[in-house]
């Protein structure tokens, strides 16, 4: 299986013809961005201004939208259909289980005690569910299929295409799934626990599983692809949520097959257990299918104007382009505190389709070469020569709670940029256009100690898909995106 490993001053002259700052004034108070920078008795002149900034709404697409998930990662399923903002969204889960037993790849071993007596009882797919993102009281009809494709060797799928082919389905009529019943504890033969979702599947699957042998599906691992390649499993009816679920590690996850053996007496033992489980050589697969048709999203993408309203949806979603016209003019100053702000704008729907826990901002460096030409922001966000990792809380990617102007408490993001402002105003570094987003990782340039290193995988979010949000942009009227900058003059 693949792994990922994380890798780990400023002068306001105004020009005849142009304004370049906005509300600059001298602070005698602490603020809340430069609160505990520059005691009030030290004599020290200390500014606060705000520089406008642009933002341009879009959609990054199948082409320019390359993350692929690997099994350690949290899986989504379900229907999202209701989002006002956001469109539709359709999560699909693929992955095999394979018969839990020491060695049974290399010496081949019938996974079941008897194969000429057993008397089945039922068969059952179970996932280790790990919590539900939207409306979990609408249930959604759960249909599992068996795949006509094998998993590719090694190797981990884009989320925004759909990996593998399927065809029969095995739980015919499908299985009305409460997503907020899934945390609900559960108690059935060896197996009293919480956080399952659990599917009846037909049992004529499970005849064909007990009457394979070790003359064919069970001889090896490449025997029994070719036999029974995996599980797809999707949501076909209405819904406004999605379920996440764990494979790796996960002792909920498992094809539970319940049976009984005949005593010597003739009589039938009680009901015994056997597992077909998700462990290392287990692949799986994630598909996130977007549909923007008619909402917000839609109409906003790709437009010229800037916007006075940004979405941002987390991966595979959407991005705004962030543009600050005037700073690269500004002459130098001492930054004692530089923060891109922006605020969430409440819509009722975010009561149940709630923000992404973190956002993230880098750079597009256009003297980069080659198809990656994103970065860290210079000196902001620069690898530690400690431990070469970024420190992103410190950075501002997890929001704070503030309110909005009738009062209601909403998400706000303060990225710190000082250090990469303060550069820029002195004229030792450029002054870049940025992407806000919401990923679960990084992949682009960063800084350690001067030379540039290509990171891959870095963890910038805790999973896929479960979070939006709706921002106030640089023209908006009373929730803009800005560029608030704490100062004294040289």
């Amino acid at each position: 299986m693949k792994k990922r490993y994380p890798v780990l001053q400023f002068s306001l002259f105004f020009l005849a013809a142009v304004t370049l700052i906005s509300s600059c004034r001298r602070i005698n108070d602490f603020t809340d961005v430069g609160g505990g920078l520059i005691p009030p008795i030290d004599n020290i002149n200390t500014f606060d201004s705000s520089l406008r900034v642009q933002a341009f709404n879009d959609t990054f697409g199948i082409l320019n939208d390359s993350l692929r998930i690997i099994a350690t990662d949290q899986h989504f399923l379900g229907l999202i259909n209701n989002d006002p903002l956001f469109g539709k969204t359709d999560a699909q889960l693929f992955f095999e289980l394979k018969p839990e037993l020491s060695g049974f790849f290399t010496n081949g071993t019938y996974p079941f005690p008897r194969k000429d007596s057993l008397v089945l009882d039922s068969v059952v797919l179970v996932l280790g569910y790990a919590g539900t993102y939207g409306d979990s009281t609408i249930p959604q009809t759960i249909n599992v299929y068996e795949l006509t494709q094998p998993f590719k060797t090694d190797s981990s799928y884009l989320i925004r295409q759909q990996p593998l082919s399927y065809g029969a389905q095995l739980n015919p009529g499908g299985q009305l799934v409460f997503p907020s019943r899934l945390d609900d504890s559960v108690k059935v033969f060896m197996d009293t626990t919480a956080g399952q979702m659990r599917i009846k599947l037909d049992t004529n699957f499970a005849r064909r599983m007990l009457n394979y042998d070790t003359t064919n599906a069970y001889r090896s691992d490449s025997a029994f692809k070719t036999y029974f390649k995996g599980f797809a499993v999707r949501s076909v009816s209405s819904g406004n949520a999605i379920m996440g679920f764990n494979f790796s590690g996960n002792v909920n996850t498992k094809l539970a097959f319940y049976y009984k053996m005949p005593k010597k007496s003739g009589s039938l033992d009680s009901l015994n257990v056997s597992y077909f489980t998700f462990y290392d050589q287990c692949q799986s697969a994630n598909y996130i299918k977007r549909d923007y048709s008619g909402s917000a999203v839609a109409a906003a993408a790709g437009q010229v104007l800037e916007a006075p309203l940004v979405y941002i949806q987390k991966t595979p979603g959407t991005y705004a382009n962030i543009k600050i016209p005037d700073l690269p003019a500004i002459s130098n100053r001492v930054v004692h505190r530089a923060e891109l702000i922006m605020e969430q704008v409440y819509d009722p729907s975010d009561d149940q389709l709630t923000p992404p826990t973190t956002l993230f901002l880098d750079a597009y460096d256009p003297a980069v070469s080659g198809n990656n030409k994103f970065r860290t922001l210079p000196a902001s966000l620069d690898l530690s020569p400690s431990n070469s990792s970024l420190d992103l809380t410190g950075f501002g990617v997890v929001p704070v709670d503030g309110k909005d102007p009738f009062g209601r408490t909403i998400k706000t993001w303060k990225f710190n940029v000082t250090r990469y402002v303060q550069h820029i105003v002195r004229g030792t570094q450029t002054s870049y256009d940025l992407r806000l987003y919401s990923p679960l990782t990084f992949n682009g340039k960063a800084k350690l100690l001067g030379t540039d290193f290509d990171l891959a995988g870095v963890y910038v979010g805790s999973a896929i898909a479960n979070g939006r949000v709706r921002l106030g942009g640089g023209n908006h009227p009373t929730q803009r995106m800005r560029l608030r900058i704490v100062f004294s003059k040289l």
